[in-house]
């Protein structure tokens, strides 16, 4: 009916562009949700072993996983892009409506346009999220996983094992009985003062454990057993100590145990703020100009450190043999001319020789580590421009993997999540794999950062425009009766030019 009505009438530009508008924000929330979420279940398989065991609250989870997912929004939104304008346009050309409206007099650029206005706006909200609210996800997600990383594992002690997550204390038990919480073959190493190793050991046949309300203390009953208690000897020297202890046997003892180190500390964001990834673009050019001010001091400290250290000297003196009968110029007497080295004995010469290869060795060393020190130093002003690049190569990224998709739906002429997913995850694999080896490229030292970071869209730019150029002409590219055509024409061709292929 849409389309009868479009072919009937003149168009309504207004309401073709809130047409267009409800048919593509569908899908593209949908998409950008499920890839989200498709990358955070990534990231939980990445990081299960750091959160498995540590009686972590759910709170501390649902905060690592906003963070995780806010640093996951540069794969998820050309991903949701690329996906959503293949399902919207392919809908329409599956349905004749595109063709509607071509037929209308509304040309594609003029079909695309309210969806590109949208992706400007998407690609400029990218953009200042990329560069304000990047870097506070990253400083927030780096500190929570480095906290939880530290977080040692929840009370629970395993049969026949040492349980070393309370400071202080290493707790073995024999068996455990499920049912009513006993513990038997109880083993307890107190070594709360490090200096002086396990002082106290304390053995039970059995016992029971148990919370506090606040969980704050563990109260661990204890039946049956004896303590061996190591007494200090500080002023007596090592070869007069006698090691005095006190053993003592209990039938019934309760031990509490503070169990502050296994609350969840949260580390202080101070310590990653100054990495490049926390950095907006003012804080970026700043540490940029700070760095490339370093390497050339240090160029300038090595330079000035040869020229103080290493110089040419002309040596005057005559290195041929003895020659009797001939006058110095200088001193106008006669005197044999020889090299001055020669004049020192064998172990004077060895002793220069020495003396000169450390020297030598210690200038070496020195500018390797100036060199060294300065390649270190580059790598990161790399690193950093990286991160410069990337703010705006996200809000780019998405206006290129628009045009792929929007006049690639219209030339497949397929909407759902067939084959329209097939094709936007091809291009996504491109456009990725580029992205990935242009960065490493960078990094390696083999690429300049801003051409690693956008030699995906120098590539994909090209192939935009060929396919915009084409969707909107109309030609039949993904058609088989197109190239059978073509390779028709080649054989009939080759078969005109060479007679005998016939024969």
């Amino acid at each position: 009916m849409r389309s009868l009505y479009l072919q009937r009438n003149e168009p309504d530009l207004k309401k073709l562009a809130l047409l267009l508008l409800k048919t593509f924000i569908g899908p593209f929330i949908v998409t950008f949700l499920i890839a989200l979420f498709i990358l955070d279940m990534q990231f939980l398989w990445v990081y299960v072993d750091e959160l498995m065991g540590k009686g972590l609250e759910n709170t501390v989870i649902l905060e690592l996983m906003i963070y995780a997912s806010a640093r996951l929004v540069n794969m998820a939104l050309p991903l949701a892009i690329l996906m959503s304008s293949i399902m919207t346009m392919g809908a329409l050309a599956e349905h004749y409506e595109l063709t509607a409206m071509k037929s209308a007099g509304v040309s594609l650029y003029k079909i695309l346009r309210p969806l590109a206005v949208t992706i400007v706006i998407i690609a400029v909200a990218a953009f200042y999220f990329s560069n304000n609210v990047w870097p506070i996800a990253n400083l927030k997600f780096r500190t929570l996983l480095y906290s939880v990383s530290q977080q040692r594992p929840s009370l629970n002690l395993d049969e026949a094992s040492f349980y070393n997550g309370i400071e202080g204390f290493s707790i073995r038990v024999g068996k455990k009985n499920p049912e009513t919480g006993e513990l038997l073959d109880v083993l307890i190493y107190d070594h709360r003062d490090a200096s002086i190793g396990s002082k106290t050991v304390i053995r039970a046949k059995r016992g029971t454990m148990k919370q506090t309300d606040d969980q704050r203390f563990l109260l661990l009953t204890l039946f049956d057993g004896y303590s061996f208690d190591e007494q200090k000897e500080d002023r007596k020297k090592r070869a007069d100590r006698r090691f005095p202890h006190i053993n003592n046997q209990f039938e019934e003892q309760i031990l509490t145990i503070d169990l502050s180190s296994l609350d969840f500390n949260k580390a202080d964001e101070d310590l990653f703020k100054k990495a490049y990834e926390m950095m907006t673009i003012k804080q970026l050019d700043v540490a940029v100009d700070s760095l490339i001010i370093n390497v050339d001091q240090r160029i300038e400290d090595l330079q000035r450190f040869g020229a103080r250290n290493v110089y040419l000297i002309r040596d005057t003196l005559d290195v041929t043999p003895f020659q009797a009968g001939e006058q110095d110029s200088t001193a106008n007497i006669q005197v044999g001319k020889q090299f001055y080295f020669n004049r020192f004995g064998f172990a004077q010469q060895k002793r220069a020789f020495e003396v000169a290869k450390d020297i030598c060795r210690s200038g070496q060393r020195n500018i390797e580590n100036v060199m060294q020190d300065v390649g270190a130093r580059e790598k990161l002003v790399d690193k950093h421009l990286i991160e410069w690049h990337r703010k705006f190569f996200l809000a780019f990224s998405c206006v290129v993997l628009f045009f792929i998709g929007a006049p690639l739906g219209a030339i497949i002429r397929k909407g759902g999540m067939g084959l329209p997913t097939v094709w936007a995850i091809a291009m996504f694999l491109i456009f990725y794999v580029l992205t990935i080896v242009g960065e490493r490229m960078v990094r390696s030292g083999v690429l300049e950062p801003w051409q690693g970071m956008w030699i995906s869209s120098l590539v994909l730019t090209p192939l935009a425009i060929f396919l915009t150029t084409k969707a909107a002409n109309d030609s039949p590219i993904m058609e088989a009766d197109t190239y059978r055509r073509i390779f028709r024409k080649i054989f009939k061709s080759k078969t005109n030019e060479d007679p005998t292929a016939l024969s």
